[in-house]
């Protein structure tokens, strides 16, 4: 048997989960308005750990959201992944976070597009099928009113963005998710599981988060 453990940190959502065979099996996360990412990770690995009743020596792969998202919790994620990776001596792999967050629509026809707040009106945002396969890539843009006016189809929308998003995407073939906010660690079970099952692995040394925009620091306004 396979046992994976997921990491899941590139939004508000600190979420961590166990999957035995593809399977979620144990799982624990919390949004908060304030990143608690680094407070929160390792205890939530301990607990997911105890509650599967398994040894993190018993882990077959670690499978980490390798974004779009948040510049710091991407860091804080992956670098708990590589370290227990290295410790364990496991294959790392890499998850799409939109893919993860596009994962829970359940839908026949029409078009998915999660996406993930970027500040102001931009989004980090792809288009997947029902099947969730990518009919367009991911990309950083900047939401109009005539964003997405080429599509016919039905388009549901997930993420975090939907509120502001809502204000200027009208069209009658756009339908909001508001339930679905963030990608969770859940959702990366089977997708890690087939990778894995592929050895669809990363390198544990050099891999990096894609962060798609450069990150910028600013200066406080206070």
């Amino acid at each position: 048997m396979t046992y994976i453990l997921n990491i899941e940190t590139a939004t508000k959502n600190c979420s961590v989960a166990i999957a035995k065979d593809g399977i979620t099996i144990s799982y624990k996360e919390i949004a908060e308005e304030g990143y608690s990412h680094a407070e929160r990770l390792h205890v939530f690995i301990e607990e997911v750990i105890a509650e599967a009743g398994i040894n993190l020596k018993d882990l077959s792969a670690i499978a980490v959201s390798q974004g779009p998202g948040s510049y710091t919790g991407l860091r804080i994620g992956v670098s708990a992944a590589k370290g227990l990776c290295y410790a364990l001596d496991i294959p790392l792999i890499a998850i799409d976070t939109l893919k993860t967050l596009a994962s829970q629509v359940i839908v026949k026809e029409g078009l998915i597009i999660p996406m993930i707040d970027a500040r102001r009106m931009e989004v980090y945002s792809a288009i997947f099928t029902p099947n969730f396969e990518i009919k367009r890539a991911i990309l950083a843009e900047v939401i109009t009113e005539d964003s997405f006016n080429d599509l016919e189809e039905t388009i549901y929308f997930v993420g975090d963005c939907s509120e502001k998003c809502k204000t200027v995407l009208t069209k009658d073939n756009f339908i909001f998710l508001d339930e679905i906010k963030y990608p969770s660690a859940k959702e990366m079970s089977l997708l890690s599981f087939e990778k894995y099952k592929i050895s669809d692995t990363v390198d544990v040394a050099y891999f990096e988060p894609y962060y798609l925009k450069d990150f910028m620091i600013t200066t406080s306004k206070k």
